[in-house]
């Protein structure tokens, strides 16, 4: 009989990918954005907070699940950037809009639907 993999040993697939676009990173999720994979997310802030973007963007429009420790990463995340950095989360749909517009994080960052609204408005 086969075994059934432990869920610990098999961290859902995530792929954090950063681009620079002059002073604006964005940072782009691919796949579930749960505990076992929100570190990859973190190292990727830290790493855009020390270039010290004008704006970030987390474009979360190709992420399947977020959990909850997501939603908590994208608030301290938020809550690290200055006067002088725009935060703006991209997303859209049942797995990541819904979620965030539910417990009230649209009230706390500026959330778009597409990476080109996001860009808008950063650029205002």
């Amino acid at each position: 009989m086969p075994s059934v993999p432990d869920p610990a040993e098999t961290p859902s697939p995530c792929i954090v990918t950063d681009s620079w676009h002059d002073s604006l990173v964005v940072i782009r999720c691919v796949g579930d954005l749960d505990m076992l994979t929100v570190g990859a997310l973190d190292r990727q802030i830290d790493t855009a907070f020390t270039k010290k973007p004008t704006a970030m963007i987390i474009d979360l429009s190709a992420v399947d699940f977020l959990a909850s420790v997501g939603m908590g990463l994208l608030v301290e995340a938020h809550d690290r950037c200055s006067d002088a950095t725009q935060f703006i989360v991209v997303a859209d749909g049942p797995a990541t809009a819904r979620p965030m517009r539910m417990i009230g994080l649209a009230e706390i960052f500026a959330l778009h639907p597409t990476l080109e609204d996001a860009f808008d408005a950063a650029r205002r």
